[in-house]
C-alpha cells in the first residue's frame, strides 16, 4: 500500500459529533471533510457499522475516510445505535429503527452547512448491508452507493443459511456481535454516563443466536431489508464489489442481472475485506475508483467512470490446495454485461463415478455406455466430511480456506471427468441437478467442485449446500419420503476458475460437510441416478477477449494508518483434532488480535475469540459448537472487560443454546446473566 499524504483538499477532523434521532437518542459520528467545506459546502459520504470508530475500526477507518475527504468530501463515519460511543441498544440485525435511524442520519447530514445537499453511503459487510437497505428507501438525498461483500438475500445466502441449511457461521457471528454490543461506550468522550450506558447494554442483550435459529424457514424477518424482494426499490447507481474467497461471492452478479441502475461489478481474488486491502492478492488502487464513482455521481464529473465493461473479475488460475494464499494468479477479465453473453451454460451427465462429456442441444448424452435404467450410486457420509471445508467466509487469518479434498472425498460420492486436453474457463454459479432418493425424511447434500492436478490433489473451487426439505421451498419445507425418487437442483457459489490441460474437475456429493453446516437428525443414505443427473458449469470460451488492459488498476493507496503499538502479541490458530481412542473430533479456531495501545488517546483495547467445533464418531446428534469472546479496554484507572460465550447442541428433535454473559470492572464481576433456551428443529 502507498500512503498519500499530499491530497488536493487540506482536512479537517471531528472525532465526535452527536447526531440526534427523533426519539431522543444520540449516535457519535466521526467526521473528516476538507477545510474549505466552511463556505464550500461538499457532498457527504457515510459509513454506518456497530464496529467501534474510536478503537477497534479506527486504523482501517484511517486510511480511507481521510483520503476520501482529502478529495473532496466529508466522511461521517457513525456508530449504530448501541455501539461504540452512540447512545441506545442494538438488539439485532437491520431492525426498522436501525434503517431508519440511518434516514435521520442522512436527513441530518444534508442540512449541514458544510453539506451540499448531495449524501453517499460506503462499507463493507454491515456498512455494504446498510448502504444498500437504505438505497432501497429512496432517501432524498442519497445520490450513490459503493458496497463490498454484502447479500441482497439475508436468507438464502447471508451467514446464517445457505439452501436451508444451518451454517456454523450463524453461531460464529452471533458470537461475535455477543460481544461487541455488549462493550461499554469510552468514558474519555460520553462521561459520567458510561456505566449507565453500559448496563443498559448488559441488560438488554440476548444472544442473537436465539433468534436467528428461531426463524428457521424463509419468513418476514428474513424477508425485512432483503433487497431481492423488490430490485426495483433501488433507484441510485451502485458500485459493488467482493472476491471469490469470500462468502458473499454471488450477490455482485445478481445486482447486476437484476437492478434498473447505472451500476459497475468487481470481484476479485479476495477474502472478507477491502479490495484496497484484498487478500489473497492481488490487492487494487480501490479507494481511487470510488472517488471516481463519487466525482461522478456526486459532483458530476464527466470522467468515463462508466465506460467499459459492467463486470471486472480476477479469472484464478489452478493453484495447488492450501488454507491461505498471498497471491492468486491470474488475469482481470470483463464482462459487457449481466447476464454475459459470452458465456454457455455446458450440461454434463453424471455417469458411474464420471463426469460425462457434454449433453447436445436436445439434452442427450453423448457419451459411450449409458444404462437407460439410470443405476443409483449410493453414499452415506461420516461427519468427518467437512473438517477441511474452512470457513463460509474467509478472512484469510487464521488461515481459513479449503485444504486438500482428497479426505473429504473419501466419505463422498466422486466423479471425475476424463484429462482436459485444453484449457477451460468458467465464471458464474454451476449447478448440480440430482435424480435421488434417501432413507431419512431430513437429508442434506453438499455438492463441492474441485480442480484435480494430474498429482492427485484437489483444490475446491466451489461448492453449494442443500437442505432436501427446502428443495422445492424455503417458505414451506417438507419432510421427504425415504426411498422416493425426486429432483434436486444444488447451486454452487460464483466463481471465475480456469483449469489447465491435463487437469480433472471432479463433482464430490456428500450427505453431511461439518462443521462448516450443522447435519441432519440422522446419517442418511443418498442414492443418485446417473444420467439423469447433470452438473452444469457456466463455461467462459477462451477465445473471448477480455476486455480489460492488464493492469486496469492503480497500486493500492491511502492515508497514513493511525499510529499504535503493539503490547502483547497476535495469536492465530486453526486446529483439526482427532482422538481415535474415544473417536473424538473437534476443530479449535484462535483469532487473538492480542493487545493494541492507541497514542492518541492512550488507550489499550484487547480481543479474543475461540471457536470450538466438535462432535464424536458419526453420532449426528453429538455435535457441538461454541464461541466465546473476551473484549478488555483499560485506561488509566479505568479497566472494563466483557466476556460471552456461546454454546450450541442439538438431538433429534431440538437445538439448545447455553450462553453467558459477564462484565468487569477491574477483576470485579459487575454484570451476570445466563441463557439455557431451546428451540424446537423445524426440518433441519
Amino acid at each position: 500500500m502507498r500512503y498519500v499524504t499530499n491530497l488536493p483538499y487540506a482536512t479537517k477532523e471531528e472525532e465526535h459529533v452527536t447526531i440526534p434521532m427523533s426519539d431522543g437518542v444520540r449516535l457519535s459520528a466521526h467526521i473528516w471533510r476538507p477545510t474549505s467545506s466552511d463556505h464550500e459546502p461538499v457532498p457527504a459520504v457515510l459509513e454506518y457499522i456497530p464496529y467501534r470508530k474510536r478503537d477497534l475500526t479506527a486504523v482501517r477507518d484511517s486510511i480511507h475516510h481521510p483520503y476520501i475527504a482529502g478529495h473532496g468530501y466529508a466522511c461521517v463515519r457513525v456508530d449504530l445505535r448501541g455501539t461504540g460511543d452512540s447512545e441506545g441498544v442494538l438488539r439485532d440485525e437491520y431492525l426498522e429503527r436501525e434503517q431508519a435511524d440511518a434516514e435521520e442520519v442522512l436527513a441530518w447530514l444534508a442540512e449541514q452547512p458544510w453539506c451540499d445537499g448531495g449524501t453517499g453511503m460506503m462499507g463493507i459487510s454491515w456498512g455494504a448491508f446498510a448502504a444498500l437497505q437504505a438505497a432501497a428507501r429512496r432517501p432524498p438525498s442519497l445520490k450513490a452507493i459503493v458496497i463490498a461483500s454484502f447479500t441482497d438475500d439475508r436468507h438464502a445466502d447471508d451467514m446464517h443459511y445457505m439452501g436451508g441449511a444451518l451454517l456454523s457461521d450463524n453461531l460464529a457471528e452471533a458470537g461475535t456481535m455477543f460481544a461487541y454490543g455488549t462493550c461499554p461506550p469510552d468514558p474519555a468522550v460520553v462521561g459520567d454516563r458510561w456505566r449507565e450506558m453500559w448496563l443498559e447494554r448488559l441488560e438488554h442483550t440476548e444472544p442473537w443466536v436465539l433468534p436467528w435459529l428461531r426463524h428457521q424457514r424463509r419468513d418476514d424477518y428474513w424477508r425485512h431489508a432483503s433487497v431481492c424482494e423488490d430490485y426495483k426499490s433501488v433507484r441510485c447507481p451502485v458500485l459493488a464489489s467482493s472476491g471469490w474467497a469470500d462468502g458473499y461471492s454471488n450477490a455482485v452478479t445478481r445486482l447486476l442481472g437484476n437492478l434498473d441502475v447505472p451500476r459497475k461489478g468487481l470481484i476479485g481474488p479476495w477474502s472478507h475485506k477491502f479490495p484496497h486491502l484484498g487478500e489473497p492478492g492481488p490487492a487494487i488502487g480501490y479507494l481511487q475508483e470510488v472517488v471516481r464513482w463519487w466525482d461522478h455521481w456526486l459532483k458530476g464529473v464527466d470522467n468515463g467512470v462508466m465506460d467499459g465493461p459492467m463486470l471486472r473479475t480476477w479469472m484464478q488460475d489452478s493453484v495447488p490446495p492450501s488454507t491461505s494464499y498471498e497471491e492468486r494468479p491470474g488475469r482481470w477479465v470483463g464482462e459487457p454485461e449481466w447476464p454475459s453473453p459470452h458465456l454457455r451454460q455446458v450440461t454434463h451427465p453424471l455417469t458411474r463415478h464420471r463426469i460425462g462429456p457434454p449433453q447436445d442441444a436436445a439434452g442427450e448424452g453423448t457419451g459411450e455406455g449409458e444404462s437407460p435404467d439410470g443405476e443409483a450410486m449410493t453414499v452415506r457420509s461420516p461427519l468427518s466430511v467437512g473438517q477441511f471445508a474452512g470457513k463460509w467466509a474467509s478472512y484469510n487469518a487464521p488461515p481459513d480456506l479449503p485444504y486438500d479434498q482428497r479426505e473429504e472425498d473419501g466419505g463422498s460420492l466422486v466423479f471425475d471427468s476424463e484429462p482436459l486436453t485444453e484449457r477451460l474457463e468458467i465464471l458464474g454459479s454451476p449447478s448440480v441437478e440430482l435424480d435421488l432418493s434417501v432413507s431419512e425424511p431430513v437429508a442434506m447434500v453438499a455438492a463441492r467442485l474441485s480442480d484435480v492436478s494430474p498429482d492427485g490433489a484437489a483444490t475446491r473451487v466451489s461448492y453449494g449446500l442443500l437442505n432436501l426439505t427446502r428443495r422445492d421451498s424455503t417458505e414451506s419445507p417438507e419432510p421427504l419420503e425415504p426411498g422416493r425418487r425426486c429432483r434436486a437442483t444444488i447451486p454452487l457459489n460464483g466463481v471465475a476458475q480456469a483449469f489447465p490441460p491435463g487437469h480433472r474437475i471432479r463433482l464430490s456429493l456428500s450427505t453431511s460437510y461439518w462443521p462448516l453446516a450443522w447435519p441432519p437428525p440422522k446419517p442418511t443414505l443418498l442414492s443418485v441416478h446417473e444420467h439423469s443427473s447433470t452438473l452444469t458449469l457456466p463455461v467462459r470460451p477462451v477465445d473471448e477477449p477480455d476486455d480489460v488492459p492488464p493492469s486496469p488498476f492503480d497500486e493500492p493507496e491511502g492515508t497514513p494508518p493511525l499510529p499504535t503499538h503493539q503490547l502483547t502479541p497476535s495469536d492465530e490458530r486453526w486446529e483439526v483434532k482427532r482422538d481415535l481412542v474415544g473417536y473424538h473430533a473437534e476443530l479449535e479456531i484462535v483469532k487473538d488480535r492480542g493487545t493494541v495501545r492507541f497514542d492518541g488517546i492512550d488507550l489499550e483495547a484487547g480481543r479474543r475469540a475461540y471457536e470450538r467445533y466438535a462432535s464424536i464418531a458419526d453420532d449426528f446428534t453429538s455435535v457441538t459448537g461454541e464461541s466465546t469472546w473476551t473484549m478488555r479496554f483499560h485506561r488509566g484507572d479505568w479497566d472494563v472487560r466483557v466476556v460471552t460465550h456461546t454454546a450450541l447442541s442439538c438431538d433429534r428433535e431440538n437445538f439448545f443454546v447455553d450462553a453467558t454473559l459477564d462484565a468487569y470492572e477491574a477483576d470485579r464481576r459487575v454484570f451476570s446473566r445466563t441463557w439455557n433456551e431451546r428451540v424446537p428443529r423445524d426440518l433441519l
